[in-house]
């Protein structure tokens, strides 16, 4: 018997929308046997890692500014997925955005003033635009999968960043450790309480612009018919290179706020590790908010809640820091599995055996 998948005549849309919710079950029970499997209680191991965090005050925090890049960076990717350009490399814009914002209070320390922060999050801003172009343009001028050129100069921007935490840029009174000179208090975005700040507000105001743009706008029609039916789209007279290169600079851009929001509002400085993987953590978020503004909102407050869970089932538990990767990537896995199941179905074909030749017979 062979196993086919055959495409469905239509696409349940209960299903679109309960699918992120039958993947989150699913990776509740992959928990269990997980947790049963590293010699734990299971149940008692999902109340640390899913439960607990919610009932204390700091980890709430946490979880909100942990949120706060995947939004931003999330909402960005759901937009160059809907226009169906597959921005892989948001890492990489995140910090080349973090490097290019940090340009003001690294190199020019003295330099204060109501207009630094504006600055500082301007450059920010266009270094993840300006990562984000490189793809962009190998994409519309060579036809270059843009899937690895973004994800290949990941890794480019990051190891500039370690040479200039180390090299260049490295703090003269920092004890010879990998890290820049503190940002002065005009470079720092200002808190909301405890280690929250109005990145969070930034945020926020990038999803509700994109919820606008993609449901109220004809920019955001162009980039919807673009992705789903290029022919179309060329046929009502969008330029689908135009919208290629528009929201790689847009989602670039959102990941560099991300970048620069991160080291001035929580961080205070450049070293090595600015980021736990928010950028690719970021496609989950997008996937599992169903690449819709206000769903990646939500999807980032949950992953966000994987790391604070993370940490505590390390400290409570004992578990690897590496859990929380274990979990992000399941629900990855399961959201894709839904999806597929949405959009196909099962179908069991009998194998026919094949008919016999004259010259075999008896």
């Amino acid at each position: 018997m062979r196993i086919e998948l055959r495409h469905r005549t239509e696409d349940s849309r209960l299903m679109v929308w309960l699918s992120p919710l039958l993947a989150l079950g699913l990776t509740l029970v992959f928990g269990t046997f997980l947790f049963a499997a590293l010699g734990h209680d299971p149940f008692r191991a999902l109340y640390v890692y899913f439960v607990k965090p919610l009932t204390e005050a700091w980890s709430l925090e946490e979880i909100v500014v942990k949120a706060t890049p995947l939004a931003l960076i999330g909402v960005g990717l759901a937009l160059v997925f809907r226009a169906n350009v597959w921005n892989i490399g948001a890492e990489g814009q995140y910090t080349v955005g973090a490097i290019c914002g940090s340009v003001l209070p690294v190199m020019l320390p003295d330099l204060q003033g109501p207009l630094l922060l504006p600055a500082v999050l301007v450059c920010g801003a266009f270094g993840g635009m300006a990562w984000a172009a490189i793809p962009a343009f190998f994409r519309v001028r060579f036809g270059a999968n843009e899937i690895l050129t973004s994800l290949m100069l990941v890794y480019v921007a990051q190891l500039l960043l370690d040479w200039l935490v180390r090299g260049p840029w490295r703090n003269p009174e920092g004890y010879n450790f990998p890290e820049s000179r503190l940002f002065e208090a005009d470079a720092v975005i200002p808190a909301l309480a405890g280690r929250m700040h109005f990145g969070t507000i930034f945020a926020l105001v990038a999803v509700a612009a994109l919820a606008i743009v993609l449901g109220r706008t004809l920019k955001g029609f162009e980039f919807r018919v673009i992705g789903a039916a290029p022919r179309a789209g060329a046929f009502a007279g969008f330029s689908e290179r135009r919208s290629i290169v528009a929201v790689l600079l847009i989602s670039g851009g959102l990941a560099g706020v991300a970048g620069i929001g991160e080291v001035s509002g929580t961080i205070g400085q450049l070293h090595p590790s600015i980021s736990p993987g928010y950028g690719f953590t970021a496609i989950i978020a997008a996937f599992l908010g169903r690449l819709n503004p206000l769903g990646v909102l939500f999807a980032s407050l949950l992953l966000a809640l994987t790391y604070i869970g993370g940490e505590a089932a390390q400290v409570s538990l004992g578990v690897s820091d590496k859990i929380a990767r274990v979990f992000q990537g399941a629900i990855l896995i399961f959201v894709l599995a839904c999806d597929v199941f949405i959009r196909y179905r099962l179908h069991f074909q009998p194998m026919r055996r094949p008919a016999a030749r004259a010259e075999d017979a008896p």
